[in-house]
């Protein structure tokens, strides 16, 4: 486990490294080709809540994805920190102002809706070819996708990141929940579409 753990330290180092490496116009070109994707391929029902998240550091821009989703009747949530161990989803309406949330990011206030959604957009550092993920080292994402799943709801789970943060394997160890697909520049890949189509149908 020690092992694991010092690998994923490296690979995110490493992989973010790559991700900052990137130009600020080669960030833009990449989240706008990936908005441009991500707009027509994911599936969901019209008022299916969908959480995105605003660019902090080098992260892709969803902005653009985000809208084009809310076009298409998702309800669009932000995650809000609350401390160090605590993420809620805040509803995050066309008009909706944003504040300062924590650890450098922003989202609605609280005196916006809390809800839980049915698909999530998920920032990280580092994804592989079989959906395994790292995220940014403070477990925000595993805490609530695991409070999730004890209210008996199972969501969507669709990384979003360039290329140049695949890896050929991720340490997977027990806790941690493999995506279903990654949204990057080059398109959305499910990592098991088969079994996963009937499931995003009945999530949402």
């Amino acid at each position: 486990m020690p092992g694991d753990i010092a690998e994923k330290a490296r690979l995110r180092g490493e992989r973010l490294a790559a991700r900052d490496a990137l130009t600020q116009a080669e960030r833009q070109q990449k989240s706008v080709a990936m908005a441009a994707y991500g707009a027509s391929a994911i599936p969901f029902s019209p008022g299916a809540v969908i959480s995105g998240f605003m660019p902090i550091r080098s992260e892709a821009d969803i902005r653009p994805l985000m809208e084009a989703l809310r076009t298409r009747g998702g309800r669009i949530v932000l995650p809000v920190v609350l401390n160090r161990e605590t993420i809620v989803f805040r509803a995050f309406e066309a008009e909706t102002p944003l504040v300062k949330t924590g650890f450098g990011t922003t989202g609605p206030g609280e005196d916006a809706d809390v809800l839980d959604p049915d698909i999530l957009l998920v920032p990280l550092s580092v994804f592989d070819g079989q959906g395994q993920r790292i995220g940014y080292g403070a477990g925000h994402y595993d805490r609530a996708i695991a409070r999730l799943h004890g209210k008996d709801r199972t969501p969507v789970l669709i990384g979003i990141a360039f290329d140049c943060q695949e890896v050929p394997s991720v340490p997977a160890e027990a806790h941690d929940v493999p995506l279903h697909a990654i949204l990057t520049e080059s398109g959305l890949r499910w990592f098991s579409a088969q079994p996963l189509m009937p499931d995003v149908k009945k999530a949402l």
